[in-house]
């Protein structure tokens, strides 16, 4: 786990010296990887890899990067876990491939000798990495099928740069970073940017699931997975998923260091602690996060679930004054905006505090089982929309009302199809006012691309498939990886694993999509009955009490002037959020 970056460039555009750049890189993104730092340059200065490293797997220099090949062709910087890495490195001998560390990098070196791009679908894990050919002259970049690690680009007059976060291309000096107005648009319009957009018009997010290879000035990106439902599947569902739970969490537990967990009291967490110890890990560090507000404070049942499991708990008591003193250094960590992630960072720095650098988390258990209120309301939305839509004048009233009314309004304008009701439920500001503080902030109004209508039959699938694709992969596994590496520590995520997904998603809908999760409770009945009972919450801060207080000056100021009423917390966070991010990439003039 750490931080890559690298350069690639034809020899007509080689000014320069590239040691300079990639070392601004390797600065950027030091606290990804406190361990350990490498450069790598070709002879001919075309092509230079950096690295910053934290040390998970082969902690002897053996596991340095960037790595070169025995035979100095090959060359690899690469950011994440390989969790069969074993089962790859076995068949790779079986074929004569000889390994001279224990470390998941070097399996990637040997593995794209043998099979080069193709190389990705052998993979289980969560990664980012590009590869350089130098006989060839050709580099591989990949990025993981769900999108658990990032990599932003930039390509210009015959050069690619790339690394693990936005800001680390925008410091770089190489371009004048510019506003991109579809990912303000998008971003008001959800609370995320969406990939492959970001907010600098001269860089992009590898899609997940996607390779890009670069060769002499020349890109081609090939998708390598989709998301896939409704395959034929015959058998036990709540055996079916257990299995594939316990292997799940099995191998996220490849690791030469302690592994220890967040614990909110949800479901979807204890469910990760009860699998690690019918796997046969004991006694795990469990890490959590009180709050001020009894309404939204879990500390009392990850306490009692932590008591019942034996683990070694540990937490933080957070109000205002205490949340404040980290909100700066939260800021300072930022990358792009988002809506959330203090409560990933919050947590991360428990867990640091404690010596920890590998955690688990339950995130991804509602998308899979459907723990989401989308789950019902969407149907619901659906239902009514023939009616409703038919009213004279109820858009046009809508339109007048609250926020959410005005999204609702969008809504019943539009063909009541899953991805419109989505967008309503799950939006901060109707279309309209996304348009009109896009033209505010940015002197334009382009949309940003609309969420594609779904082939698939059940709607339940359809809203499993957003909330995956939209609401996980571009707003909760960005925060992740971002607010748990701001204190040099690797989250991993056992529902967020491909072979999971595969083995969840071909159970028909009917039996998965059980109330409260039903499907997931059952297959993992060590969750107590307190926890299985209780009305979900999720890991959520009471903003709307703390901004009522000093707080909400603070943040006042970012939506001063809107064309827009405001009234919402969470949409003056979301524009505080982004005029931040636009300070911090470059972006105010």
């Amino acid at each position: 786990m750490c931080g890559i970056a690298g350069i690639l460039q034809t020899q007509s555009s080689c000014a320069g010296d590239l040691e300079p750049l990639l070392a601004g890189f390797q600065h950027a993104l030091r606290h990804r990887g406190p361990d350990d730092a490498g450069l790598w340059i070709n002879s001919a200065k075309t092509v230079g890899l950096a690295h910053t490293r934290l040390a998970i797997l082969d902690l002897s220099p053996g596991g340095h990067q960037p790595m070169v090949s025995a035979d100095g062709r090959y060359a690899i910087c690469f950011n994440g876990e390989i969790y069969n890495f074993h089962e790859v490195r076995a068949w790779l001998e079986g074929r004569g491939h000889v390994f001279q560390t224990r470390s998941d990098t070097e399996v990637l070196l040997h593995l794209y000798r043998e099979e080069g791009e193709r190389m990705v679908e052998r993979l289980r894990g969560m990664f980012a990495f590009c590869v350089w050919d130098e006989a060839e002259q050709t580099a591989l970049l990949a990025r993981d099928p769900l999108g658990i690690k990032p990599l932003y680009w930039h390509e210009a007059q015959g050069r690619l740069a790339f690394a693990s976060e936005l800001r680390a291309l925008t410091g770089s000096g190489m371009f004048k970073p510019t506003l991109e107005a579809r990912a303000v648009r998008g971003f008001l319009e959800t609370g995320t940017v969406p990939e492959p957009l970001t907010l600098v018009k001269q860089a992009q997010m590898l899609e997940a699931g996607h390779t890009l290879v670069w060769q002499m000035g020349a890109m081609k990106r090939r998708c390598f997975w989709r998301l896939n439902f409704g395959r034929e599947f015959a058998g036990d569902p709540v055996q079916h998923t257990r299995e594939a739970l316990l292997d799940s969490v099995q191998h996220h537990f490849v690791s030469d260091v302690p592994v220890g967990i967040f614990l909110s009291g949800g479901i979807d967490s204890t469910a990760v602690l009860a699998l690690a110890q019918e796997t046969g890990h004991q006694g795990l560090g469990t890490f959590s996060i009180t709050v001020d507000d009894p309404a939204a404070d879990e500390g009392e049942l990850a306490r009692r679930t932590a008591k019942h499991f034996g683990s070694d708990h540990h937490e933080m008591r957070l109000d205002a004054e205490v949340a404040r003193g980290l909100f700066c250094e939260f800021l300072q960590h930022t990358d792009q905006p988002s809506i959330d992630g203090l409560n990933t960072f919050t947590v991360s720095s428990v867990a640091q505090q404690h010596g920890m650098k590998v955690v688990l988390s339950g995130l991804g258990g509602d998308e899979l089982f459907g723990g989401y209120s989308s789950f019902t309301k969407i149907p619901q939305m659906r239902r009514l929309h023939p009616l409703l839509s038919r009213l004279p004048g109820l858009p046009t009233l809508l339109q007048k009302g609250k926020s959410q009314h005005r999204r609702m309004a969008d809504y019943l304008r539009s063909s009541g199809a899953v991805p419109a009701a989505f967008l309503a439920l799950r939006g901060i500001f109707s279309q309209n006012e996304a348009a009109s503080l896009t033209a505010w902030i940015t002197d334009l109004t382009d949309p940003y691309d609309q969420m594609e209508e779904s082939n698939l039959a059940d709607p339940r699938d359809q809203i499993s498939a957003l909330e995956i694709t939209r609401y996980m992969r571009n707003q909760l596994l960005r925060d992740s990886d971002v607010m748990s590496m701001a204190h040099s520590l690797e989250l991993r995520v056992p529902f967020v694993d491909r072979v999971l997904v595969e083995k969840v998603t071909s159970i028909p809908a009917a039996q998965r999509f059980l109330p409260n999760k039903g499907l997931l409770t059952a297959a993992v009945p060590e969750v107590p009955e307190w926890v299985v009972n209780q009305k979900k919450r999720g890991f959520l801060f009471p903003y709307p009490k703390w901004l009522g207080g000093d707080w909400g000056q603070a943040l006042a100021a970012a939506s001063e002037g809107a064309p827009v009423p405001t009234p919402q917390w969470y949409q003056k966070w979301s524009l505080f959020m982004l005029r931040h991010s636009m300070e911090r990439l470059g972006l105010c003039s």
